[in-house]
């Protein structure tokens, strides 16, 4: 049996930590990584503690907001920047970590990235925003897509 990869084995977890969201637009993980050890995971929801959008619905749907724009009017948090929060609010730097996320990052999260010294980002599925691309290639930020697809299935008990 061949092992997977580590691209591919931090990648299977984001997917699986993605399964976590409560975002009924798009479930979105990521895992932060450093010296090929998870330092932090997260997924896109609420703040700790607030009501999730199968209890409010979504502000976004509400309002008709495309998806890439207006990411304030969202009461959800992403992955990237959850994961990020979770690595600070635990005292783990950042600094040279690898970030494995299911998507590629928006501009906020491409900004907090830049800004937590993360290194290198590793993403499957595209996002619809420009100016991510055009801040990470300022920042020097490697973006990587990675050139496979991943099926997580997650069965709720009944």
């Amino acid at each position: 049996m061949k092992r997977p990869s580590w691209e591919d084995y931090f990648l299977s977890i984001a997917y699986m930590v993605s399964s976590r969201s409560t975002c009924l637009r798009r479930k979105v993980g990521a895992v932060l990584v450093k010296d090929k050890r998870i330092i932090a995971t997260g997924y896109n929801g609420p703040p700790s503690g607030l009501k999730h959008p199968d209890e409010v619905g979504c502000l976004r749907e509400k309002l008709n907001v495309p998806s890439g724009e207006r990411h304030e009017l969202c009461r959800g948090l992403h992955a990237e920047q959850n994961a990020i929060i979770q690595a600070a609010l635990h005292g783990v730097s950042t600094k040279n970590s690898i970030l494995y996320c299911t998507h590629c990052p928006c501009s906020l999260c491409t900004k907090m990235i830049i800004n937590a010294g993360i290194k290198k980002v590793v993403y499957v599925e595209g996002y619809p925003d420009w100016l991510a691309k055009e801040l990470a290639k300022e920042a020097k930020l490697e973006v990587v897509k990675a050139d496979k697809s991943f099926k997580v299935i997650v069965e709720e008990e009944t």
